[in-house]
């Protein structure tokens, strides 16, 4: 009996052993399918290197996902001050540890006392300052940071604070945009050296009023952004280049926490901003791709024809809807809601012809102003919360206008207003094409969003198409030549698109044309195996950083 027992005793040990022995080896061939520069416990893709590297410190002092986002884009404002900065606004979709995701709306707002004629003024000579939105920016931090910040506030500011007092080399992308400046006496004095020449990447910049106003709002907190001597400058020197911000407007302004919305996107549920952002349109045009059930990407020549053409159409009809995308506080989100639903998708597809495009008025298109610029970082964390948030000033450098007093450069925002809507309230965050998301599965996390104004959902679209569809790299996936459909339901290529099947679209009646330079710049950070993948678009020279 005792020796029966001993054989049972001896059979259960060796079996734990080797379960365990099997779990090992499951274990290391799953992390030997890792790339070398993957990450095991936490990531940050950010515009620039260095903006990265100040995220993903925050990560590894204990910081949350939203510590290190913050630190990321106050850095991107000295970095990248032509895209983003505190003069700005900013959209968050934050995961915590649970799973729960939430969107705080810190977009700038229409001041109060803006000229009930602006929007006559949409196609015409226009005085920059006059679309000045109200900064959401640093409301946007506070209320992210009041929720699941863990560092102490100030710290998230001090690297960048010290980087705009010292000074550093120009970066090469922040140094292309120098020249678009030339018009703004204000902006042309903060990028001269002693004899006037502006400068030029490489050279040394530094950002010291900007620095004392960052260092006083990390002492003081947000109101010293919002109320006070910050404010009284700000406002005072927008007013002296023609602009409407008031005090007033400042000291009322709030951003919001809300829900995200959540669309089903094959084994993932993806986590999108409601309106006024763009997370709608880009739902609309998966769900409409989706219907055609591609597993792979096309291979022959019919097949890339085909895809294409209907990824276009796709484009078209999410053009048309957005005049749906407006402000939930001054338009029912009824509209909008419909538009990310499956079966709308299904709706769109009956239209789709399979051989022709069509002319603008079958897509319902009201031809829109173009937008560029804008910044976006992803993060995730040891604990698994993650934060998608994208940040703009609008246009490159905004509105043009600076502030010597503050050193903040304000936004041109209420542009996105211009063929979307009839009117502007007092009060209300025009629509916007940003769309920062979380994707989450059983066992992956996939946060991505892009910048590049209008050209965020062409971003954004083409690589979660190409990753999660196609099954290419994120890196691969993010650097696929891209096709966009601009406002006016024109197509432009990427300049290292294939030239036959631009061809071939342009024989199906599709409207082609060329240009420059294009803007979209997807960051991404990917969990998956055990692996942390993070990717920064090398459109813009970024790079991700992690440990």
């Amino acid at each position: 009996m005792a020796r029966s027992k001993a054989r049972v005793y001896t059979c259960c040990l060796l079996l734990v052993v080797v379960m365990i022995a099997i779990i090992v080896i499951i274990t290391v061939t799953t992390r030997r399918t890792c790339a070398d520069d993957t990450f095991s416990k936490a990531a940050v893709a950010a515009d620039t290197r260095k903006c990265s590297e100040i995220g993903r410190d925050m990560l590894r002092r204990g910081g949350s996902a939203v510590d290190g986002a913050i630190a990321a884009l106050l850095c991107t404002g000295i970095m990248n001050p032509q895209s983003a900065g505190i003069g700005g606004g900013a959209i968050f979709t934050v995961m915590d540890k649970s799973g729960q995701v939430k969107i705080i709306n810190s977009r700038e707002t229409a001041p109060s006392e803006v000229n009930p004629d602006l929007l006559t003024s949409c196609k015409s000579e226009l005085k920059e300052s006059k679309w000045i939105g109200v900064p959401g920016e640093i409301r946007g931090y506070q209320s992210a940071h009041k929720l699941y910040g863990k560092l102490p506030w100030a710290s998230l500011f001090q690297p960048t604070i010290k980087l705009a007092r010292e000074g550093f080399p120009i970066p090469p992308v922040q140094g292309l945009f120098i020249p678009f400046i030339n018009k703004s006496l204000t902006l042309r004095k903060l990028y001269s050296d002693g004899n006037g020449n502006l400068l030029k990447t490489g050279d040394k910049i530094k950002f010291e009023k900007l620095a004392d106003t960052l260092e006083l709002i990390a002492n003081k907190g947000a109101d010293a952004f919002y109320t006070g001597r910050v404010a009284e400058d700000l406002v005072r020197d927008v007013q002296q280049e023609g602009g409407n911000l008031t005090l007033e407007d400042l000291a009322s302004y709030k951003a919001t926490v809300t829900d995200a919305w959540v669309v089903p996107m094959g084994e993932y549920q993806m986590y999108i901003p409601p309106p006024p952002s763009g997370g709608p349109l880009l739902s609309l045009v998966l769900n409409v791709m989706k219907e055609y059930q591609m597993k792979s990407a096309p291979h022959s020549v019919e097949e890339k024809i085909r895809f294409y053409h209907r990824y276009v159409e796709a484009f078209k009809f999410a053009n048309g809807q957005r005049r749906h995308i407006r402000d939930p506080r001054f338009k029912s989100e009824d509209m909008a809601k419909t538009i990310i639903a499956e079966s709308f998708a299904k709706y769109i597809v009956t239209l789709i012809s399979g051989n022709r495009t069509h002319d603008n008025q079958y897509y319902n298109l009201t031809s829109y102003l173009d937008s560029l610029g804008t910044t976006h970082v992803s993060v995730l964390a040891e604990d698994g919360s993650a934060v998608a948030v994208t940040s703009t000033i609008n246009h490159i450098f905004g509105s043009k206008v600076y502030s010597p007093s503050t050193g903040i450069f304000l936004n041109n925002e209420l542009l996105d207003f211009c063929g979307r809507v009839d009117n502007i309230f007092p009060g209300e965050r025009p629509p916007s094409s940003m769309a920062p998301v979380v994707l989450k599965s059983e066992s992956k996390t996939l946060v991505i969003g892009a910048s590049g104004g209008s050209m965020i959902t062409t971003g954004l679209a083409s690589a979660l198409i190409n990753h999660l569809w196609f099954g290419k790299s994120l890196k691969e996936a993010i650097d696929t030549p891209v096709v966009y459909v601009d406002p006016e339901n024109k197509v432009k290529f990427e300049p290292k698109f294939d030239k036959g099947l631009i061809e071939a679209l342009r024989a199906l009646g599709h409207k082609n044309e060329t240009t420059s330079r294009f803007y979209n710049v997807d960051n991404a950070v990917e969990k998956k195996d055990g692996c942390i993948c993070a990717e920064s678009d090398d459109r813009k020279l970024g790079e991700a950083a992690g440990y």
